[in-house]
């Protein structure tokens, strides 16, 4: 069965850049909205009520933003990406209007998983459309882009947060989208040429229908256990078992549908094999860190939301830094392996120094922790992505792609609700043994783990007792997550080295295509 075909040449450097912005923008957006919530949310649910669903105003946005990024995938192969990728932000839009006209917590939590629908499609088809117009050769001069994009969010989310609740509304958290929205909307629009012929493919909704069921179903368990539901509960273990079940009865269904959703035979490739298990392992510690830092610099060492936004800056110089560097020197070099197994190593020590922060660390130290391990996820997270699209033929780039991020994405979920959960364990470990005996006699102990403000408002002696167990307990997570890098650093040292290609899918699709037509018998 064929597929859709681009038909244009090759695009120029300044082109690339155009479309480059629009895709930035998009993927800037999409990115922001994890973080610009979190200092506002203690605000909106001042204002809203509901704060026994307040997890969901996350949850939503990540459970819908992770299952739809294979849809995405297989259907930029089928149908072309610019229209999917201008719809996904226009979704990504109306959500972020949705949200900041919210009158409850109900409606907040629906708008959010709207949202969430059309970040999965900016994340997903951002780097296949790139894959589309850049060769792997040239690709990697463009890495440092978008690991600064994801940098540049993970910084000013907070701030921009904490500014729009001080000085606005925590509205504009979410109006702000809507501008920068139709900015990218309009440079795309503009800027994009991807020519293709339209085709009609059978649609494996059966498929769709049973991966996006057993996806949420086990998203569900790390976003319910340990807090709506015990671990241990007839509830978790039932959304265990229909997440495997459904899991199960999804490859059963790809292994017979005409135009699978996610191909089984991706995973027979070495490559795609090895880079979507690295992208697991190392989005478990990449989000367990993101996410738990924050908690450090705010309860253990006292800052502010803003000033821990502007703490995690050597991070974000790691990733941004050995982004480019490690970009340039692949396009220079045309090798990549190295840098994978670099980059987890350095994760893997990374994690481990973390796990040594306490109460008394300097802050040139902690900059100094945090900068190793920014610099080996700049060495992973676009490579991994760069390595499969080298390896896999056209009609499989938009899914390839998005399989990389889809396992990605699952790993930080799963990682930042397991890695909670050990904070948790070892929070009841230590209170009782760190915060004097009698001195809580007058405090609702929801107070001991409420937010950073709350807790340094509690007497001294309380507040000491509380920040030595945040501390002793952030050591545990920490290094948790150590041993997942080691992990993927061992897989990484099975990827093999292949040539980058010299042509873009663009342009190789259509040099095959004129192959073709010259290679016809004359007519007549």
């Amino acid at each position: 069965m064929t597929t859709a075909s681009p038909t244009s040449n090759n695009f120029t450097h300044g082109q690339v850049m155009l479309i480059l912005s629009g895709l930035l923008v998009g993927m800037f957006l999409a990115a922001l909205d994890q973080t610009i919530v979190s200092t506002a949310l203690p605000t909106i649910v001042g204002e809203l009520g509901g704060l026994d669903h307040l997890s969901w105003v996350i949850t939503a946005y990540l459970l819908t933003s992770t299952v739809t990024v294979p849809l995405y995938g297989k259907l930029s192969d089928l149908y072309g990406r610019k229209l999917l990728y201008l719809g996904a932000i226009g979704t990504f839009i109306v959500g972020s209007l949705l949200s900041g006209a919210a009158q409850n917590m109900m409606e907040l939590i629906i708008f959010r998983g709207i949202q969430g629908v059309g970040a999965g499609g900016i994340f997903a088809l951002a780097m296949a459309i790139i894959g589309d117009v850049v060769p792997p050769r040239e690709r990697g001069k463009y890495q440092g882009y978008f690991g600064a994009v994801f940098a540049l969010s993970s910084v000013t989310g907070p701030l921009l947060g904490g500014f729009f609740v001080d000085n606005l509304t925590w509205r504009w958290a979410f109006y702000v989208n809507i501008p920068v929205g139709a900015i990218a909307m309009l440079v795309t629009l503009s800027a994009l040429k991807l020519p293709y012929r339209r085709l009609y493919h059978p649609i494996d909704y059966t498929g769709a229908a049973l991966m996006v069921a057993g996806v949420s179903s086990l998203l569900l368990v790390t976003a319910w256990g340990g807090k709506e539901f015990a671990w241990t509960s007839p509830e978790i273990f039932g959304l265990v078992a229909a997440g495997i079940i459904l899991l199960a009865l999804f490859v059963w269904q790809e292994t017979r549908a005409a135009e699978p959703l996610l191909p089984l035979r991706l995973f027979r490739m070495r490559v795609f094999s090895l880079c979507t298990s690295i992208s697991f392992l190392t989005g478990w510690g990449m989000l367990g860190a993101i996410a738990f830092l924050p908690v450090y610099m705010q309860v253990v060492k006292g800052v502010s939301a803003t000033e821990s936004g502007l703490r995690l800056l050597p991070m974000m110089c790691g990733v941004v830094g050995m982004s480019v560097i490690s970009g340039r020197l692949i396009s220079r070099t045309g090798r990549y392996r190295v840098f994978p197994i670099a980059g987890c190593l350095f994760m893997a020590v990374g994690l481990y120094l973390l796990s040594n922060l306490d109460v008394n660390t300097g802050f040139w130290q902690a900059g100094l922790y945090m900068f190793v391990m920014g610099s080996g996820l700049g060495m992973v997270m676009q490579v991994t992505i760069l390595a499969v699209q080298n390896d896999v033929e056209h009609r499989d780039l938009g899914t390839a792609t998005a399989g990389v991020n889809f396992f990605r994405s699952m790993g930080g979920a799963f990682g930042v609700a397991i890695l909670g959960s050990i904070l948790n364990n070892r929070l009841d470990y230590y209170m009782p043994r760190l915060v004097p005996e009698g001195s809580t006699a007058n405090i609702n102990p929801s107070a001991l783990r409420a937010s950073p403000h709350v807790i340094h408002s509690l007497p001294p002696d309380v507040v000491a007792g509380v920040v030595q167990s945040f501390a002793n307990s952030l050591q545990y997570v920490f290094l948790a997550a150590a041993p997942l890098a080691l992990g993927a650093f061992a897989l990484s040292l099975l990827l093999r080295e292949t040539p980058l290609k010299e042509e873009a899918h663009v342009g190789a699709r259509e040099r095959q295509a004129s192959d073709a037509e010259a290679a016809m018998p004359p007519v007549g």
